[in-house]
């Protein structure tokens, strides 16, 4: 909705974190004066009522619409409104965070102005320039949770990879795939699709679209060695940025000075350090079967590994296989998942002749670090990578990062 269109409407935010007060102090800005109400569900069970009063509910992402009873919409919603600036939306069941902050590193060092926002951390109203941002782009980390019901498209649409993921918020895979596509729901011929070629189901999406459908590239115009990323798939993502980059007219030498200069970010296959002979890394961020077997396959010599937590009902069978594979010899199980990943490494042992690991079932990260000084062969490594979300012990990814990190260097 645009401002016009919220001037006169009695509004109320419901869910008051990062977005939700993002959203408060957009609306001061240009309606200081007008009363906002406010529901979240620290306020009590009955907060949802509180719509009632209202004819507007601005609804924060993680929100399901299942419970809005009002008209209403989102923050991500106003933002395409009101901004007359170039967007570059980046979606994808993993690597969206890495390639919008490479996309976004790389347009800065070509001179445009530019800004970073969305899921990544930034929320978009904050970041949204005044009545003219014509010249500005932004690169927006688009969430299945902001795509659901978004009634606008990016001037350029990225799609990294597509796998099971937000199962319980969404009710099923189809349903989470209705709200990831969704991204190119609106676009018109003169926007892009960028999407991975090897991806089936956006293959198949790249022919549906009215948008101009572009595959990432296929070879690197610069060398594999300037990368610091690691894994097959951290390739995927610079191949994606070097595409956006591309059709934003900026120079592979400008995309290869920016990806030499470009900081992993924290938790996505970090590099802890080694210490007493183990090397440690931190690979919170993978919260699913899939990207915790991207992780494996982008690591030599994993003896130690970190898994489990929120059930989601994912399936661990590939994710068995590849620990098997990969000769890993002792395995730290979190729960809640932690009982399904055993019995799914135990079942794909079964009939081979090989040791089985050593499982060690915990709730403590502490406890966890301290098993894996223990037990992890010197000159190996030790991976968190649990292929499931925290929240069954701790807060999010980055709680969990930070503590096996605190926990790292207080044991050494």
């Amino acid at each position: 909705m645009t401002l016009k269109e919220l001037q006169n409407k009695k509004i109320l935010i419901l869910g008051f974190g990062i977005e939700g007060k993002a959203t408060l102090s957009f609306l001061k800005r240009f309606f200081p004066d007008k009363e906002i109400g406010i529901a979240d569900q620290k306020d009590g069970l009955d907060y949802l009522k509180k719509q009632e009063e209202y004819d507007l509910v601005i609804k924060t992402a993680g929100i399901p619409r299942r419970v809005v009873t009002k008209p209403y919409t989102t923050a991500t919603n106003i933002f395409f409104a009101n901004t007359k600036g170039k967007v570059i939306g980046v979606t994808g069941s993993k690597g969206k965070s890495t390639t919008a902050s490479l996309i976004y590193s790389i347009i800065k060092a070509s001179g445009k102005k530019v800004k970073l926002v969305g899921n990544i951390g930034k929320p978009m109203l904050d970041e949204l320039e005044g009545d003219d941002d014509s010249d500005y782009m932004y690169v927006a980390e688009l969430s299945s949770y902001q795509l659901e019901d978004i009634e606008y498209s990016p001037h350029i649409s990225v799609f990294t990879a597509f796998f099971p993921e937000h199962m319980d918020y969404h009710g099923g895979l189809e349903e989470y795939w209705q709200a990831k596509k969704n991204i190119i729901a609106q676009a018109t011929k003169k926007d892009f699709f960028v999407f991975n070629p090897r991806v089936d189901r956006l293959n198949k999406l790249s022919k549906e679209t009215k948008a101009q459908a572009t595959p990432f590239i296929k070879e690197l115009p610069f060398s594999r060695d300037v990368i610091p990323l690691l894994g097959d798939h951290n390739t995927d993502n610079v191949c994606a940025a070097v595409t956006v980059a591309r059709l934003l007219s900026i120079s592979d030498t400008v995309s290869e000075k920016a990806v030499r200069a470009f900081k992993p970010l924290p938790h996505r296959l970090e590099l802890v350090g080694t210490f007493k002979d183990i090397t440690f890394y931190d690979d919170a961020i993978s919260t699913t079967p899939e990207s915790t077997i991207a992780a494996l396959q982008s690591l030599s010599n994993v003896q130690t590994l970190l898994l489990g937590g929120t059930d989601r009902g994912y399936d661990f069978t590939a994710l068995a296989y590849e620990v098997i594979l990969h000769g890993t010899s002792h395995v730290v199980l979190f729960p809640e998942s932690g009982e399904k990943i055993k019995a799914a490494i135990l079942k794909a042992l079964e009939n081979r002749k090989q040791d089985i690991p050593e499982f060690f079932e915990t709730n403590d990260m502490k406890k966890a670090v301290e098993y894996a000084y223990t037990h992890t062969p010197e000159g190996s490594i030790c991976l968190l990578s649990c292929a499931s979300p925290s929240y069954s012990i701790w807060k999010n990814f980055e709680e969990k990062g930070d503590l096996f990190q605190r926990s790292i260097r207080e044991l050494a």
